[in-house]
C-alpha cells in the first residue's frame, strides 16, 4: 500500500502553509507529477496539495501536507504520522494483525512442507542414528551446543525429548534403534533448519508485501514460491548444507535494505539490523561474499543515477566494513574475506564517492558521468583485489574467476573441472528456463523489469537534460521527483534481478537466489505505482487472480509432482564401512578418500581426516588434489607418497568414483588427464587397485553388497610401520 493510499480512509484536514491546490489524480504518479509546478521555497517547505482518497465514495478530495517544522519538513513516514496526529487506530491495529497471522500461517505451511517432504524422500522417522549421520555433513557441528543447551533444559525439569523403539530389517540383518523427537541430535538439527526456513517463508510474505504496497502482493510472493519450490531451494532434500542456514538472513537483509531504500530518513536500527543480517549471512557460507559482492554493484549503479544519497551509501558502506571487520575476527582471519572482491569493491566505492565532484567536474555531462563512474569503480574494485592478493601471496578465490573465465572460453584445470563436471555448475538448464515461462513468472518479470526500466530512464534523462539547462541548481523538483520513484527500491531489485539471471545462465546453482527473487518481484503486479493504469482496485484484483490462475495450471502440478516424491534412505555398503572402522581402527587413525565420504566417517566414526567437503580454501584444495591422485593414472609408488605426505593412514577407494562420468571429459581419470599429459592412456590407478591392491597397499575391508559402489579400505604399509617407529623412539 503507497503512503497515500494508507490514509485514504482518514478523511481527515491538515494544517498548511501557502496555498491550497484542489485537484483530484487517478494515480499516485499522477498525484506526483501534478505537483511539481506548485512553488517551493528551496528551504524544505512544500505547499500542501489534495488527494483523492476513495474513488468509490463520490470522488471526495482531501487535504494532506507535509507540516513545517523548526528543523525542516518532517519524514512524512506512515508511523510518524499517526503517531504525531491521531494516534494508533483500530484499523491499523486490525492491518497489522491480519499481515502478521497471514505470515505466520505462510510460515507454518512452509515448515509442514519441507517437513512432509524430507519424511517422503528419506522415510527419516525410522532410520538408525548412523543411517540418519551418513544423510549428513559436517555442518551439523553448527547446532551442537544448542542442542546439549535444550537437552539439559529438558532434563532438569525432567521433560522427555524423544521416544525409541526397535525396527526390524529384511535379508538378515540386526535390528537397529530408530527415535523421533527433539531429544535426538539428527531430529533436532533436522526440524531447526525446516523451522529456520518456514520463518523465511513468513519473510517473504512480509517483504513481498512491503514491496508491492499490498497485502495480495505477498500472497503472490508466497504463491510463486509454492508453484516454483523445486527451482527455489533445495533444503528439504539436503538440509545440511550450509546455504540452509545462510540464506533466510540474506531474504530479512534484502527486507530491511528495501526499508532503508524506501525512507527518507536514515534509522540507526535499520542499520544495526542490516549489519547483524550481513554478519549471519557471511559467517556459515562462504559464497555469501560473491552474492553481497553483487548487491554493492547494484547499490552503486542506483547511487550513480542519482536513486540514492551520498549520506545514505555512505551509511551502507559503513554497515557493510563493519560486518566485514566483524566476520574476517570471528572468522579467525580468513585471508579468502581479505582478498576478495566484496572488500575491494567496498574500499574503491569510498574512493569513487570522495572523487565524484572531481569527476563530475571533469566530465560536465551527466552520462559521461555516470559511466566513467562505474567504470571507475570496476576498474578499481579488480586492481585492488588483485593488489591485495599478491601482497598477501593468497589466492584462496582464484577458483571463481577461473570458473567465470571456463565459461566463456576453453581454459580448464583440475579444480574447475572439479566444478563444472557437478551438473549445479553447468549452465542453466534450458528445462529450467521453460519451467519459469509455464508458471509465468518469467514473463511477468520481464514486463515489471520493463516498465521500471522504462520509467527510470524517463527520469533520469529528464534529469540530466535539467542538469545541462541549469547546472548551479543544488536541487530542483525533478531531482526530488526522481528520489520518489519507489526512492530508489525498485530500481535497486531490478538490477539485482538482473545480476542473478546473468549468473544464474553462468552458474545452475545460482538459480537458487534468482528464483526466489523472481517470485518476490512477481508480487509488484499489485503495486498501484506500477500498475495503477489498469483501474480501480476491483479491476487490479481481477487481473492479478487472472494471471495467478494461469500460473496455477503448472504451479499446481509442480507442488502435486513434488508431494509425490517417495522414498526410503538406504546406504548399507557405507553403514558396514562405519562400523567396521569403529569396530577396528584405533580412535587416532587418519583417512583419506572422496570429501562426501570423509565427512561421514568425521561425523559417525570421530576419526581425523585430511580432506573434507569445504573446498573453497586454496590448502583444502591443494590437499584433496592430493588425495585424488588415487583416480588419476599416475604410478602407485607416487601416489602411495602423496598420501604418507598426509600422514593417512588409510584410504577408503570407491570404484564408482573411478568410473563414473556425468559427460564425457568428467570421470575422474578424465580430469586429470588435463594436468597429468604425460600419464595418458594407462589403465587408472583406481582400476589396478579394485583387482589387486598390492604391493604398496593391503586391502583391510571389502564390502561386496553392491558391487558398483564397493568400498576397498586399504592401509598404507609404510606410514603404519614409520608411525610404530615415531612411537617407539
Amino acid at each position: 500500500m503507497s503512503y497515500f493510499e494508507t490514509f485514504s480512509d482518514m478523511a481527515m484536514k491538515t494544517r498548511r502553509s501557502g496555498d491550497q491546490a484542489q485537484f483530484c489524480p487517478e494515480s499516485d504518479e499522477e498525484l506526483f507529477n501534478s505537483t511539481k509546478d506548485i512553488p517551493n521555497d528551496g528551504k524544505g517547505k512544500r505547499v500542501a496539495f489534495a488527494l483523492h482518497v476513495n474513488k468509490r465514495q463520490a470522488r471526495k478530495c482531501v487535504s494532506l501536507c507535509v507540516l513545517q517544522t523548526e528543523d525542516g519538513v518532517s519524514d512524512g513516514s506512515d508511523s510518524a504520522f499517526i503517531r504525531d496526529k491521531v494516534g494508533i487506530t483500530v484499523r491499523y491495529f486490525m492491518n497489522i494483525g491480519i499481515t502478521v497471522i497471514i505470515a505466520v500461517l505462510a510460515g507454518l505451511l512452509h515448515w509442514a512442507h519441507l517437513t512432509n517432504l524430507f519424511e517422503n524422500d528419506k522415510h527419516f522417522s525410522h532410520l538408525s542414528s548412523i543411517e540418519k549421520e551418513m544423510a549428513f555433513r559436517t555442518e551439523m557441528v553448527f547446532l551442537g551446543s544448542l542442542f546439549r543447551i535444550y537437552t539439559g533444559i529438558m532434563d532438569f525439569f525432567g521433560i522427555p525429548t524423544k521416544a525409541c523403539w526397535n525396527v526390524n530389517r529384511a535379508d538378515g540383518l540386526n535390528p537397529v534403534e530408530s527415535c523421533e523427537g527433539m531429544g535426538d541430535a539428527a531430529y533436532f538439527y533436522v526440524s531447526c533448519v525446516f523451522l529456520l526456513n518456514g520463518v523465511m517463508m513468513s519473510l517473504f510474505y512480509i517483504y513481498g508485501t512491503y514491496l508491492s504496497g499490498s497485502r495480495l502482493g505477498g500472497v503472490v510472493t508466497v504463491l510463486c514460491l509454492f508453484f516454483n519450490h523445486g527451482e527455489s531451494t533445495r533444503v528439504m532434500w539436503t538440509p545440511p548444507l550450509r546455504e540452509s542456514f545462510s540464506y533466510p538472513f540474506f531474504v530479512l537483509q534484502m527486507l530491511l535494505l528495501t526499508r532503508i531504500l524506501r525512507r527518507s530518513k536514515l534509522e540507526r536500527r535499520s542499520l544495526v539490523a542490516l549489519g547483524a543480517c550481513n554478519v549471519l549471512f557471511l559467517l556459515p557460507w562462504p559464497f555469501a561474499q560473491f552474492v553481497l559482492l553483487t548487491q554493492i554493484a547494484c547499490l552503486f549503479a542506483c547511487y550513480f543515477m542519482g536513486y540514492l544519497s551520498t549520506s545514505k551509501m555512505k551509511s551502507l558502506l559503513v554497515v557493510h566494513l563493519a560486518s566485514f571487520a566483524i566476520c574476517f575476527v570471528m572468522l579467525f582471519g580468513k585471508l579468502e574475506l581479505l582478498t576478495s572482491f566484496y572488500i575491494s569493491s567496498l574500499v574503491a566505492g569510498w574512493a569513487i564517492i570522495a572523487l565524484r565532484d572531481d569527476i563530475t567536474r571533469v566530465c560536465k555531462l551527466g552520462i559521461v558521468t555516470i559511466f566513467v563512474q562505474g567504470i571507475a569503480w570496476f576498474t578499481s574494485t579488480v586492481l585492488l583485489k588483485f593488489f591485495i592478493s599478491f601482497i598477501l601471496g593468497a589466492s584462496n578465490d582464484a577458483h571463481i574467476g577461473n570458473l567465470i573465465r571456463s565459461k566463456l572460453t576453453n581454459y580448464k584445470d583440475f579444480h574447475t573441472l572439479m566444478y563444472t563436471c557437478a551438473a549445479e555448475f553447468d549452465f542453466i538448464e534450458l528445462e529450467t528456463l521453460l519451467g519459469y515461462v509455464k508458471t509465468l513468472i518469467l514473463p511477468v518479470n520481464i514486463v515489471i523489469v520493463a516498465i521500471i526500466s522504462g520509467k527510470a530512464i524517463k527520469e533520469v534523462w529528464r534529469s540530466l537534460r535539467r542538469e545541462r539547462v541549469d547546472s548551479k541548481e543544488d536541487v530542483d523538483i525533478d531531482t526530488e521527483q526522481m528520489a520518489q520513484f519507489a526512492n530508489g527500491e525498485m530500481v535497486y531489485h531490478s538490477l539485482q534481478l538482473v545480476a542473478f539471471a546473468v549468473l544464474a545462465i553462468l552458474v545452475m546453482r545460482i538459480k537458487l537466489f534468482l528464483a526466489p527473487l523472481m517470485c518476490l518481484m512477481a508480487s509488484l503486479i499489485c503495486s498501484r505505482q506500477l500498475f495503477g493504469w489498469i483501474g480501480e482496485h476491483f479491476k487490479s484484483h481481477i487481473t492479478v487472480f487472472g494471471i495467478l490462475s494461469i500460473m496455477a495450471i503448472q504451479g499446481v502440478a509442480n507442488f502435486q509432482s513434488q508431494r509425490g516424491i517417495v522414498g526410503d534412505f538406504s546406504n548399507l555398503p557405507q553403514e558396514q564401512l562405519l562400523e567396521w572402522i569403529n569396530a577396528n581402527t584405533m580412535p587416532n587413525a587418519v583417512f583419506a578418500g572422496s570429501m562426501p565420504t570423509m565427512a561421514s566417517v568425521k561425523l559417525s566414526t570421530g576419526r581425523a581426516v585430511v580432506n573434507h567437503p569445504h573446498y573453497e580454501d586454496t590448502w583444502q584444495k591443494e590437499r584433496t588434489k592430493l588425495v585424488y591422485t588415487m583416480y588419476s593414472r599416475k604410478p602407485a609408488k607416487e601416489v602411495k607418497r602423496n598420501l604418507m605426505q598426509l600422514q593417512a593412514d588409510y584410504f577408503i577407494l570407491e570404484d564408482s568414483w573411478c568410473n563414473r562420468r556425468s559427460r564425457p571429459g568428467c570421470s575422474m581419470p578424465e580430469i586429470w588427464d588435463v594436468e597429468d599429459q604425460e600419464n595418458r592412456g594407462k589403465l587408472p590407478l583406481c582400476t589396478l587397485l579394485s583387482i589387486d591392491s598390492r604391493p604398496h597397499f593391503t586391502t583391510m575391508f571389502e564390502n561386496k553388497v553392491y558391487k558398483d559402489n564397493a568400498f576397498l579400505l586399504n592401509t598404507l604399509k609404510s606410514s603404519a610401520y614409520c608411525a610404530l617407529c615415531t612411537f617407539t623412539c
